[in-house]
Order: structure tokens, then sequence, then C-alpha cells
């Protein structure tokens, strides 16, 4: 049956809603989703290997501990034009001879797991620091590509289970977030060239099954098409409306990565601080990023039949307490693991929610993992002034500070992305004759 005219394209045919699309072939296979979670693995290790492994840069190349710690540094300035470049690149033609054809997911993805493993290796055997910096700067455009691509690729790819699928694969980048420190504490930080050279071989293998990623990429639809058939002042209106609500999300992300590395970064220094020993607050520090890790694993199944916004409005209530709990000396270390319990959701859930609330902003999910990294970067000197004016005891309540304001933008993002219940189907808005869900971000329902 010929559908009704109308002024406004139709929604893109991604995978968020399969019952329109049953025939489609999905964007992973098995093989494909689990070589993804190794990948995660891998990633969060080599993102977790260059802090223990300061003391052996410093013997080895002679440095102070500030400009040892500038490989780190490197890393994620490379991640955060991995996930640009990525972006850059995904979809676009390629081919002036003959058919033209888009670069897929499988090149993209692949390129990006050879950098990591290139810049790895290059890390390890580079006989000058500066060549050193320049290797972490090529792996972590390896691992900005992977940490883009598949949590993109993630967030459409499984329909209504991506939420709980994007969950499991962050899960798996805590995984090696834990195993990385622990490997250089095992073998020594002397013999990090040993751990970083075999990182680089482990990823190669992964290059094999990217057979089972779909070689296609979700087509994007050009803003410009979202304005044709409609009034200038109304498009404006909701350019304007976009751009606020994909400047929320940013904010959310920006703030709740700089708490995930503001805990991680000082409540060791904090623990002590109120009394506890040298090896209880390290202790608890470790615990605090393992319930990071049993956060995601935990939420996956509740993201089968809560929307992402409920739960993201919960983690940032739970998150903000146990922030305010964290003031209380007796209950710190409690409090600090059920703040990496209440987190642990933010970043993958996330993901599925911008989605659908902005599916044709361009380069929108590349804007708010960029960001993310930026916070995490921007969090150690930020609030290090912040306690050099206030006092290492005033940690947690400067964090949950933060956390009030994570709570109030999920809050304003939760009523300025709401629609009514009749136009939660994209087609029948379309079909009406009315702009998509994602084209009425901030409108009045």
């Amino acid at each position: 049956m010929d559908q009704p005219p109308s002024t406004h394209p139709l929604p893109r045919p991604d995978d968020r809603t399969p019952d329109r699309a049953p025939d489609r072939t999905p964007l992973f296979s098995r093989a494909a989703v689990v070589a993804s979670c190794v990948g995660f693995i891998l990633i969060g290790a080599l993102q977790a290997l260059y802090g223990p492994s300061i003391p052996a840069f410093r013997d080895e190349y002679g440095l102070s501990p500030s400009t040892a710690g500038l490989g780190l540094s490197a890393h994620f300035v490379g991640g955060v034009a991995g996930v640009l470049v990525f972006d850059r690149l995904f979809g676009r033609l390629v081919g002036r001879a003959g058919p033209a054809a888009r670069i897929g997911n499988r090149k993209l993805l692949g390129g990006s797991y050879l950098l990591m493993a290139v810049g790895a290796a290059g890390f390890a055997l580079a006989p000058t620091w500066p060549a050193a910096l320049a290797m972490a700067l090529v792996a972590g455009l390896g691992f900005g590509g992977i940490d883009y691509g598949l949590n993109q690729l993630f967030a459409v790819g499984f329909g209504r289970r991506s939420t709980a699928m994007l969950n499991i694969l962050n899960a798996h980048f805590g995984i090696g977030a834990i195993l990385g420190p622990a490997l250089i504490g095992l073998v020594g930080a002397e013999h990090y060239t040993a751990v970083f050279l075999g990182f680089a071989v482990l990823t190669l293998p992964l290059l094999l099954c990217l057979a089972g990623v779909r070689d296609e990429a979700p087509p994007r639809t050009d803003e410009a098409a979202e304005a044709d058939g409609v009034d200038a002042r109304r498009a404006r209106a909701r350019s304007r409306s976009l751009a606020t609500v994909l400047g929320a999300f940013v904010l959310l992300y920006v703030l709740h990565v700089g708490i995930e590395a503001g805990v991680g970064g000082w409540e060791p220094t904090h623990l002590e601080t109120v009394g506890y020993g040298a090896t209880a607050a390290a202790s608890a520090t470790s615990v605090y990023w393992l319930m990071m890790t049993v956060g995601r694993f935990l939420v996956a199944p509740l993201a089968l039949r809560w929307p992402a916004r409920s739960i993201i409005v919960v983690s940032c209530a739970g998150m903000t307490a146990c922030l305010l709990l964290a003031a209380v000396p007796a209950l710190a270390p409690y409090a600090y693991a059920g703040v990496g319990l209440f987190i642990a959701p933010i970043f993958p859930t996330g993901l599925p929610w911008l989605n659908d609330a902005a599916p044709r902003a361009r380069r929108a999910g590349a804007l708010v993992i960029a960001a993310s990294m930026v916070g995490g970067v921007a969090a150690g000197p930020a609030l290090g002034k912040a306690i050099e004016l206030s006092g290492i005891r005033s940690v947690p309540l400067i964090l949950a500070a933060v956390s009030a304001i994570c709570l109030a933008t999920t809050g304003w993002l939760i009523r300025a992305t709401a629609t009514r219940p009749a136009d939660t189907d994209p087609r029948s808005a379309a079909t009406a004759g009315r702009p998509p869900l994602g084209d009425r971000v901030g409108e009045k329902p």
C-alpha cells in the first residue's frame, strides 16, 4: 500500500526498531560480539598500563614525575583525535575510478586495531621519550577509533537490546582496566616493554573476527534535508533546540567522567587523610573500579525493561547520595563503592538515549564520547585546584556538587526529550505527515 505523501523524510532505517526491517542482516555475528568484548578488555588494559609503568619510564629515560605522566596524556589526546577521525570517515565515499564504495565498518575498525597494535609495540621499543610519546599518540588514535566505533555500532546494532549490550561491552572495558595494573604488578614495572608488546600481539587476532561485522555504515541523513518543506522559522527553532539538547548531553558526559576520574584519583588520598591506612585506601579504590564493572553487568537485564532516561536519573541520584555519605569517615569506603555501582551505567546507557533523542544530528555520538575523554583529562587539574582551596576532606563534597549538576541536567533532558505516547512510533509520525521523533526534540508535546 502506498504511503501518504509527507513533507518530511522517513526515519533512518536503523536497528533500534527491529520490527521495521526483520529481513536485515544483524550488524554483528556472535563471534564478532565476543571479539568486540575482547577488544574492549584490551583498550581498558592499555589505558590502565601507563600509570603503573611510570617508575620504569622514569628510570629508563631519566624523567621527572610530571614528564613521565605525559604518556597517558598523549594517549588521551590521540583518543580524542581517533574519535573525531573515525566519525569523519564513517560512511564516507571512496574510490574515484569506477563505482564509489563506502568506507565500511570493517576497514575502520581494522585500521583502528592496527594503529593500536603498532602504537603499543612502538611505545615499548621507542629509543627516546619523545618517540615513545609519539607512539602513545598513535596507540591513542586506534583506541579512540575502537572506543567510538564499537560504542556507536552497538548503540544501533541490537534493536531494543542495544542499551543492555552497550553496558555489557563497557563492562569488559572495566575488566581490562582491572587486569592491566594487576599484570604490571605481577611481572614488575621494569618489564613493561614485554607487557606492551604482548598487548600488541593480542590485538592482531581480532582482525580475523571483523568478517562478522556488517560492512555497511548505518545511513545518515543530511541535516539540511530536514528543512525541506518546513517553514524556515520552525526549522531554525528546531535546530536551536537540538543544539541545546546536545549541549546538555555533552555536559552530562564531561561531568560524570570527571567524577569517575576524580574518585579514582583522589579516593586513596581522602581515605588516608580521614584515618585509613595506605593498604586499606588502595584496596577500597580497587573495589570502586570493580563495582563500576559489576554495575554494568547488573544493569544489562534492567535495560531490557526500563528506559535509558530512568536508569540514568536513578544512577545520578544514587551517585550524589553516595558522595555525600563519603564525607562521613566511617562510611567512606562503602560509599565510594556505591559511587562506582551507580556511575557505571551512565556512559553506555546515555548513547542509545542520545540516538533516540537526536537521530539526525551528525556527529552527536562522536561529540559526547570525545567530550568524555576531555572530561577525564580535565578532571585532574580542575579538582586539584578546588582541593587546594578547600582541603582534601572536601573531596566527596566537591564531587557531590558536580554530581548534583549531573542530576539536574538529566532531569532537564528528560523534560526536553519527552514525547506523547502516541508519538513513540516514528512510523506513525511519518505517516501522519509529521516529523519523526528525533525531529521534535525540544518541542512541546
